[in-house]
């Protein structure tokens, strides 16, 4: 399954497949986006599967909210791989 984001104001919704092949889509989707929002809620709960180009494209648009004082929430049960990324973030 192709990657597929939707949203309603700052709520966004991610299915699909996250990786290499696509990671410039979801980038460019949410390049910039702290500067229209000051709260994101992204759900990953109809995402199938992410490799490390994802969770790295996930984990920038992470540190952007912190650089630029955001909120940024993540919901939903998605891959583990995702998980164990931030869980290490947080043990370091």
């Amino acid at each position: 399954m192709n990657l597929q984001i939707t949203h309603y104001n700052n709520h966004f919704k991610i299915k699909g497949v996250l990786n290499r092949q696509n990671v410039a889509v979801f980038q460019n989707e949410f390049k910039n986006i702290f500067d229209k929002f000051s709260s994101l809620t992204l759900s990953i709960e109809g995402l199938e599967s992410i490799d490390t180009y994802g969770v790295n494209a996930l984990a920038q648009l992470h540190n952007e909210s912190i650089t630029k004082q955001k909120n940024l929430s993540i919901i939903g049960l998605g891959c583990d791989d995702l998980y164990e990324h931030f869980k290490s973030e947080h043990a370091a």
